[in-house]
């Protein structure tokens, strides 16, 4: 009979019902297995964008290999999760976000969304799926 070992797992650990230990992200390299990280020029203000089609954009304004990167390509891997298991979904006149569906349309040349009982500008903070995906950072 012949034996290996698999080496140490080190599991969740948790307390009073908050996960402690999490995968993370090492900081000198952000690996994103299966989600293809594009480099582009996107509009003035966005750092990057996560796709309905898997794909993850990020600006050329941000220096490769920096924390900032780093930050930004964890923030659009949670938006890239949601997309995946179908907790979000964007179309041109909507996202679709928990189930709950919120109209979009472009107002004066700008990109809004209808949260709250009024029209927000995309990309910026106030909208449930944005606050999940800064959420510990």
């Amino acid at each position: 009979i012949m034996g290996f070992k698999l080496g140490r797992e080190r599991g969740l650990e948790a307390s009073k019902g908050e996960i402690k230990s999490k995968l993370r992200f090492k900081k000198e390299h952000v690996s994103t297995p299966g989600t293809p990280v594009i480099r582009k020029d996107l509009a003035p203000g966005v750092q990057g964008e996560a796709n309905m089609d898997g794909t993850i954009y990020i600006s050329n304004n941000i220096t490769p290999g920096s924390e900032e990167e780093r930050q930004v390509l964890i923030h659009e891997m949670r938006h890239a999760t949601d997309i995946k298991i179908g907790k979000l979904e964007y179309g041109d006149d909507y996202v679709k976000y928990n189930g709950e569906t919120f109209p979009r349309e472009t107002k004066n040349g700008k990109d809004m969304i209808f949260v709250d009982g009024k029209w927000k500008e995309a990309g910026h903070h106030g909208f449930p799926w944005e606050d999940d995906a800064n959420n510990g950072i």
